[in-house]
């Protein structure tokens, strides 16, 4: 069989315009498994509310960090994609779960060049409703209705696999290096807590209280809150971090359910009330900069800091087209074309 890899990221509006902004929004916001109510009241409040009254806000928020190349976070999936491909020899498409750079044209761009046997490989390290399981949902729907002879085989969640946390623990020191800091927060994007509840493949465990993360539990595998959790621990551990130095919190809620807590900017908030003066923070659950990481967290998160007497702000960036994070796509890849396991 020849073989190919099929990267998917989030995506972008094709521009920082209003028009484009809605667009991309209206795509993102209608998928039934980002807000997960039944199709009449997504309508309502996706349609009739959000696309009314948040696209200019949004699109000014793009304003402030699109670059001159274009969307952040398409560019620098690009430049993984391109550093990727020096280091194997069959074809490594880019697609994105919204917007323009659709998953049916990176299938497409992967057929044309005779492959028929695609690795596709979620650019998410945690598992969660929202990210992995709408890409691999509707990577099947399109392969069973455009390319049915097309096998497709997927990169689990690899939230807690060794070489990930070394990779992203050595970039993190890296970019830590010589910074002053008092505490180290870990902000992971916000689901719905139903999203857990959901996704508990044993319908009993995910209790989202004090202990439920920290038991085993089968329902880890596709549990997002524990795996933001053991990223903080794990990465916690390798860096030999201070206990009560360090913590986790979820950012970018919308609407008025309840999300995973700590809220980011209310930790943040806090931070500063209580007299902290110098953090850092961290977004692991990206793994390339995007709007949430540039404008939500470095430019919002640094603000609200400010305000309340906060002094330094550090901010990590994502591993986005890190050497060795390239080597460790690399590698996975690698052991997927030779039949080997891509184990923990």
């Amino acid at each position: 069989m020849s073989k190919g890899i099929l990267l998917v990221n989030l995506g972008s509006p094709d521009s920082p315009n209003p028009k484009d902004v809605k667009k991309y929004l209206g795509e993102f916001l209608m998928d039934k498994r980002v807000i997960d109510v039944p199709l009449w009241a997504r309508n309502i409040l996706v349609k009739g509310i959000i696309l009314n009254t948040r696209p200019k806000a949004s699109a000014a928020a793009y304003q402030k960090i699109w670059w001159e190349e274009g969307s952040p976070l398409i560019v620098l999936s690009e430049h993984l994609q391109e550093k990727i491909q020096k280091k194997i020899d069959f074809p490594v498409a880019l697609a994105m779960r919204y917007g323009s750079m659709t998953i049916k044209k990176g299938l497409q761009e992967l057929v044309d060049k005779g492959v028929d046997d695609v690795f596709l490989i979620p650019l998410y390290p945690q598992f969660a409703m929202a990210t992995t399981e709408t890409i691999l949902v509707l990577a099947e729907e399109i392969r069973k209705t455009n390319f049915p002879n097309l096998k497709i085989s997927d990169l689990k969640a690899f939230y807690n696999k060794p070489d990930y946390i070394e990779v992203l623990s050595k970039s993190m020191a890296k970019h830590l290096k010589d910074k002053d800091y008092e505490h180290l927060l870990f902000s992971f994007h916000g689901v719905p807590e139903r999203h857990i509840r959901k996704s508990d493949i044993t319908k009993s465990h995910c209790k989202i209280d004090g202990s439920c993360c920290s038991t085993a539990s089968p329902a880890h595998e596709f549990c997002y809150r524990h795996q933001c959790k053991e990223v903080t621990r794990l990465v916690g551990e390798y860096l030999n971090l201070e206990k009560g130095t360090y913590s986790t919190s979820f950012q970018s809620r919308l609407g008025f359910d309840p999300w995973l807590r700590p809220y980011t900017d209310r930790t943040i908030e806090r931070f500063g009330k209580d007299g902290l003066k110098k953090m850092a923070i961290v977004t692991p659950a990206f793994v390339s900069d995007c709007l949430e990481t540039l404008e939500e967290i470095a430019m919002e998160g640094e603000e609200i800091f400010h305000e309340v007497g906060g002094k330094e702000f550090t901010t990590v960036p994502c591993l986005n087209d890190d050497d060795e994070w390239v080597a460790l796509l690399t590698k996975w890849i690698n052991m997927w074309a030779t039949a080997k396991t891509v184990a923990v």
